[in-house]
């Protein structure tokens, strides 16, 4: 585990020496190391399933975490693994991670990251242009979907377990939650 003095900031070079999957935000580093559960892993696989279905064939690429995505390539302090990422150009996607805002970010919730999830995700992702972001709350099976309006995230709307998810960026994916979620 690496330590830092208080108030000081780690680069991606000083983390990428460490040990297991580290995120970065702002230079504050989070240890992604302990293991999701098990009703993380079956929505994350649904909805990687779901979008990459969608997307066979098309100029997007869906990734799922651990995958380094450096939101700002020109921030050498800030590199985060959404748990899924879709990209729509090629150019952005690298050998050894992804570079630029994506088109779409999911981050399903777990007690150990949901703040970090809502507040600062929220945020570096609203800042840097990520055009749509969802946040699944598997305990209450539900997906809050954000997308940007004027640089800034506005509620679109909540899908529950019974409903039909509609894209805001992408007008023609419709996903049908009653199988994404575990009973």
């Amino acid at each position: 585990m690496a330590e830092s003095k208080a108030n000081r900031r780690i680069s991606i070079s000083e983390m990428s020496k460490w040990d297991g999957n580290w995120e970065l935000i702002d230079g504050i580093p989070y240890n992604m190391t302990p293991a999701p559960s098990t009703a993380h892993q079956h929505v994350v696989g649904e909805l990687f399933f779901a979008l990459r279905t969608h997307f066979l064939g098309d100029r997007c690429s869906v990734f799922v975490s651990p995958y380094d995505v450096q939101i700002d390539e020109t921030n050498e302090y800030t590199i985060v693994q959404p748990d899924i990422s879709v990209f729509c150009n090629p150019d952005q996607i690298g050998e050894k991670r992804a570079k630029g805002a994506p088109d779409l970010i999911i981050e399903v919730l777990s007690p150990a990251t949901a703040l970090k999830d809502r507040n600062q995700k929220f945020n570096l992702y609203e800042r840097t242009g990520v055009g749509e972001y969802w946040l699944v709350d598997p305990l209450n099976r539900t997906i809050e979907v954000y997308g940007l309006a004027d640089d800034k995230y506005r509620k679109r709307q909540v899908f529950g377990h019974e409903d039909t998810l509609s894209s805001f960026t992408f007008s023609e994916l419709a996903i049908e939650l009653n199988g994404v979620f575990v009973d």
